[in-house]
Parts: C-alpha cells; structure tokens; sequence
C-alpha cells in the first residue's frame, strides 16, 4: 500500500506544512507519493523531488488548478486514488489484492484553511471518514488526536478502506531535502482534469509581508484585545521586527478590526508551536491556548495577575502594556 500525500504551496515552493506532513506519513513505513496539483508548478515539483523519503511526484499542471479550488482538486484525488486502486486490483487474487503496493491506502495533507477545505470532500467522495487534525500516527490505522481544544487526546482507530488524514503540523518536524540533485525522484505527469461548472475564482487578497510566516516562525509576537486599537496593535508590530518574528493575534483581536483573519491564532486559526512565543494583552482563553501552548518558551505581559494565560507561560509579567512594551522596544535598540 502507498501514502499519497497533497501538497500546498504557492507555485513556487512548498509549504513548510506540507514539509511537516510528509514527516508524519513516515511513521506509516510505507512508499509516499506527493501530488502537486497547478500550473506551471515546475520550480514546486524541483523541490519536492529532493525530499527524502519520498516515492515519486506526481504533477497535475492545469490551469484549472492554478488557485487550488477544493471543488477540483478533491476530484482529482478521487480519480487519482480509484485509478490506481483499479490499476492494481486487475488480475489480482483475493490474496494478492491484500498486499498489493500500488494502491493508496492514506490520503494526507495539512491541517491548514488549505487542508480543511478539501480533505473533508475528499472523504465524502471516496466515501470515508475522517481523521481530522492528527498529532501522532502510531500506526496504520490508529491515531492521536486533540479533544476539547486540547485538554484531552483520544486514540482513534479506523477501519476504513482508506485513512484520510489530516495533520496538525505544528506536531512534527520539517521533512529533510537533498542537497545533491543526482538523488532527486520521478515527475510522473498526470492527465487528469476536472473543472467544476458551479465554481469559478474571482479574486484573492493576501497580505504582503517581508516578515516570517507564522505557521514557520521561530519567534511569534501575538496581540490581543488588550491593546485597545488598531493603532495600538503598531507596538506589537515594532516588537516583532526588533526580533525577526511573526505577527499573530487573538480571536478578539481580529474581531475588533486590529489585525486581519489570516494573523488570528488558535482553535479557529492557526496552530502555532514556535521556539519563542511573547503574548501581549491576551487573557489566555482556551481557543487561544489550544492554537499556541505547544511553544517551546512562553512569555505573558497582562496586567491582571489571575489572567489564564500565566498558567501555560514559562515567564510572565504583571503591568501595563502601554508603560513595558515601549520600554522593551527601546531596550532591544
């Protein structure tokens, strides 16, 4: 049986959560292909033939991919998966259709805004469940994953005919690339290609930023309701370029306006587990913990002593925000 795994990048490299996922689909010891799905997505499948521990690369290069609309490419899983099932099953025997290695018995992809859109019509179309926002994979048809915003962890087992997964990516570690190009893997180009007629892209607006990405970042500086305004929130902004990090947010924070959606960490946000993690303002709800607690160092500047969020951060500080913040951004010139 094989593992394929659904990229998402930007159509020129890879996403570092694709990176992580492909480490968890190693704890499954089985041959992993890596679907790419775009247009004009060549530079995307360099990269991904120099990961290790992969099988092959497969290339769907359409411009009915080219913004990654779920409603296609959950389609071209769907037939991707079928084709090779059938491919492997012609001629076989009972037992010989038990072990066959050409079929896909895990379907995986992160558990971003990316993943969660199409791995759920993936599973419908296949006619499986889910395994949604997995943290350990301890074997082929067992997983760990978070309940109640993280407070508890539940061991699933599913007995489908194919595990579709996906994978908190904070959880893992990022997949090694090879240096040396001579040990890159195949491109297998695949033909397959679904445009669907009750979906059509208009537009897309990202926020350009020369900072890290949250997801990767070493340091995250989050702000939350704490901050009182938009103009307010430029602090964190100032903190955040002192240290090379990432901008993050609470739910409160992106609800009043301060910054927008995409910043937003927690349970309906990102899941983040950066080497430092500075929270500013923010109370410590639990949909907020569940998105940030898994940080290696946690640093807490509120100024209510009993505020929830002393009690995941490794250093706190009692104050008010508007007196420490300018005087740490000075303290870092």
């Amino acid at each position: 049986m094989k593992t394929l795994i659904i990229a998402e990048h930007n159509g020129q490299s890879l996403a570092t959560d694709t990176l992580k996922t492909l480490s968890a689909a190693f704890s499954l010891a089985q041959p992993i292909d890596i679907l790419v799905a775009g247009e004009n997505v060549e530079a995307v499948c360099a990269q991904a033939q120099r990961v290790q521990g992969i099988h092959s690369v497969l290339v769907a290069d359409s411009s009915c991919y080219q913004y990654g609309i779920a409603e296609n490419i959950s389609a071209l899983v769907h037939d991707l998966v079928n084709e090779q099932a059938e491919q492997a099953l012609v001629g076989s025997s009972p037992m010989e259709q038990s072990k066959n290695t050409g079929m896909y018995s895990h379907v995986l992809a992160a558990a971003t805004t990316f993943g969660k859109n199409i791995l759920p019509r993936i599973a419908a179309l296949l006619d499986v469940g889910m395994l949604s926002d997995v943290i350990d994979i301890e074997s082929k048809d067992t997983v760990i994953r978070p309940i109640y915003a993280g407070n508890a962890l539940a061991r699933v087992r599913s007995n489908d005919r194919i595990k579709v997964i996906s994978v908190r990516a904070s959880a893992f570690d990022v997949a090694e690339q090879r240096t040396d190009p001579q040990g890159a893997v195949s491109v297998t180009p695949l033909a397959i290609t679904h445009q669907s007629p009750f979906v059509e892209f208009v537009s897309q607006q990202a926020v350009a930023s020369a900072r890290p990405e949250l997801p990767a970042a070493r340091v995250v500086v989050s702000g939350g309701r704490g901050l009182g305004s938009k103009e307010n929130f430029a602090m964190v902004e100032q903190l955040a370029d002192k240290l090379d990090a990432a901008i993050g947010a609470s739910r409160a924070a992106v609800d009043a306006g301060y910054v927008s959606n995409d910043l937003q960490v927690g349970q309906t946000g990102k899941i983040v587990a950066p080497d430092l993690y500075i929270a500013i303002g923010i109370s410590g709800a639990i949909q907020h913990l569940a998105g940030m607690k898994d940080s290696k160092v946690i640093v807490a500047i509120n100024n209510d002593p009993d505020a929830a969020i002393f009690e995941v951060a490794d250093y706190g500080l009692v104050g008010d925000l508007f007196e420490i913040l300018p005087d740490l951004i000075a303290k870092l010139d």
